[in-house]
């Protein structure tokens, strides 16, 4: 899979972000639950539908797991996210695609209000911690 293919898979416009996660659990329907994971994961994109992010760790497809996505100048929103693919990168690394869970309008607006804000200059994809 090249990286093109990786990029047009959504059909919300994707956003250069630069977020830090720590996920310490995972879980499924039927109270499935994988603790004390501690894994670090790299969000690169966002759209209204979901994120993609890079980590070290090996984490299952089909699973959840809660963030809290900053999105700079005070804005943020938490989320329930399911991981939906993944892919080894060139560098050894697992690249994942996720999306959002039950997402009100009015929260995936907030996306739409940071893309106005990084097109305008008035905020940068580099973010810091989230």
């Amino acid at each position: 899979m090249g990286e093109n293919d990786w990029v047009d898979r959504r059909k919300y416009r994707r956003l250069p972000i630069e977020l830090h996660l720590e996920i310490d659990e995972v879980f499924k329907q039927d109270y499935v639950v994988i603790k004390n994971l501690n894994a670090s994961i790299s969000v690169f994109d966002i759209s209204k539908n979901g994120i993609g992010f890079i980590s070290d760790a090996t984490l299952p497809l089909g699973y959840y797991f809660r963030g809290r996505i900053n999105l700079g100048d005070g804005d943020f929103f938490y989320v329930v996210i399911q991981i939906i693919r993944s892919h080894i990168t060139d560098s050894g690394s697992n690249m994942y695609g996720a999306q959002f869970v039950g997402l009100a309008p009015f929260l995936a607006n907030k996306v739409d209000n940071y893309e106005i804000k990084l097109n305008k200059g008035l905020i940068k994809p580099n973010l810091g911690n989230s």
